[in-house]
């Protein structure tokens, strides 16, 4: 079977989606299939293109898989109609150049716009492959949740994710809630829907000593440290961790908290955070160095704002529970990362927006070993027998084929392609 992947990520990107799109790529092919990546020129967290990749189109192999790249528009900062741009400037690429003679052809959302231009091309054509859209993010939640858009075009927004759901032949989202969403509120068909929980594209290791991982960086073996690791964006809402490191720093210091990563709010956050001696900003680090500094944290951080309940799932989740150090959450009670901490039972939440509470549960977490030991003995149990790459690749295989048989002409369209129709 000869499967396409379209998505705006893609390696060596090492965060986000970006991951995960490879991981499924690689695994396919390495069971055999024949698959093709259709991706962007790597941008991600930074905002900035990775002046490495030069020209319009490249064509590489990338770790055994084929690998189209089409340049793109990268915004300076994030807005609604910078993010439009982006992807109109990459889904029109996509759209004009020649996609490979496929059976199955999956487009990955976010980026919903390009999803919605490639599938209007493919579906336009005489035979086409059968067509799913695999959602990562709801465009329609997040663009409510954050404040970004309100009333008509937010429900334009709703509109538009709806009708490309429900034109494609399948639709694999990455938690249940997402699949009640698109179907309550998106009205995608339940048989449309399969459901596939990231998982953890790092091998499992066991955790290094807190100790020797700070050894490892330079860190005080004594300072009582908080990390968050990831994408710096207007849905993780890192001022309040800022404001924490503040609060922290009025209390003599009790806490160092650490913002690890890139994004597109990263500037703003550095100059919020001018002065404060409690808080300190890291770039993304090779993996030796990263998995050495989730096993030194007293707690790894997912900060959201308040408003953030349905629209994701921190792809950042499936990296913490495989480490030596607890979670701690600060999310709206029975927001969707609440929920899959609490199931993982890998670590504790607090209320979003209080500076004074995520200093408070920090420390709560850094004062009970046993319990913050326990925690991560649940979070790593969770994850090697509900995340592992296997299991999703499993997952992923049946969905492609349930895609293929879910499209009628499927075959029709493989023949013309094998014949050059």
């Amino acid at each position: 079977m000869r499967i396409t992947l379209i998505g705006l990520n893609y390696k060596p990107e090492v965060t986000g989606i970006a991951p995960y799109t490879a991981d499924v790529a690689e695994g396919l092919s390495e069971r055999g299939y024949d698959v093709h990546v259709v991706t962007g020129f790597p941008h991600y967290p930074q905002w900035a293109p990775d002046p490495r990749y030069a020209g319009p189109t490249i064509e590489e192999m990338v770790d055994g898989v084929d690998v189209t790249r089409h340049r793109h528009y990268v915004p300076g900062s994030m807005t609604v109609t910078q993010r439009a741009h982006l992807e109109l400037s990459f889904g029109s690429r996509v759209a004009r150049s020649r996609i490979p003679a496929s059976d199955v052809v999956v487009c990955v959302s976010p980026a919903l716009v390009s999803t919605g231009l490639v599938m209007a091309r493919l579906k336009a054509q005489p035979f086409r492959p059968a067509l799913g859209v695999w959602v990562q993010d709801l465009y329609s939640r997040g663009v409510i949740e954050t404040g970004t858009m309100h009333g008509s075009s937010a429900s334009a927004t709703t509109n538009l994710e709806s009708g490309i759901l429900r034109a494609a032949d399948g639709v694999a989202v990455i938690h249940r809630r997402f699949a009640d969403y698109a179907h309550d509120v998106l009205r995608v068909p339940e048989s449309k829907l399969s459901v596939i929980p990231n998982w953890t594209h790092m091998p499992y290791q066991a955790p290094m000593s807190r100790d020797h991982a700070r050894d490892l960086l330079g860190w005080s073996r004594d300072s009582v440290i908080a990390l968050h690791s990831g994408n710096m964006g207007l849905k993780q809402g890192l001022e309040n961790v800022v404001e924490a490191a503040r609060e922290s720093d009025r209390r003599g210091g009790p806490v160092k908290f650490v913002l690890m990563g890139d994004g597109n709010q990263r500037e703003m956050l550095e100059e919020l955070g001018a002065g404060i001696d409690c808080l300190t900003f890291v770039r993304s680090l090779p993996e030796k160095e990263f998995r050495a500094a989730l096993d030194a944290a007293d707690a790894l951080l997912v900060n959201e704002r308040p408003e953030v309940s349905e629209m994701a799932v921190p792809s950042k989740l499936t990296a913490y529970f495989g480490s030596g150090s607890p979670v701690l959450a600060a999310t709206a009670s029975g927001s969707v990362t609440d929920q899959e901490v609490r199931s993982a039972g890998a670590g504790i939440r607090v209320d979003p927006a209080d500076p004074a509470g995520l200093v408070e549960g920090v420390m709560a977490l850094a004062a009970d070993p046993e319990k913050s030991a326990q925690l991560v003995r649940s979070g790593n149990r969770y994850l090697q027998h509900n995340m592992s790459r296997a299991v999703a690749m499993d997952r992923f295989e049946k969905w492609v084929h349930m895609l293929a048989t879910a499209h009628p002409a499927r075959a029709r369209t493989a023949s013309s392609a094998r014949l050059g129709v």
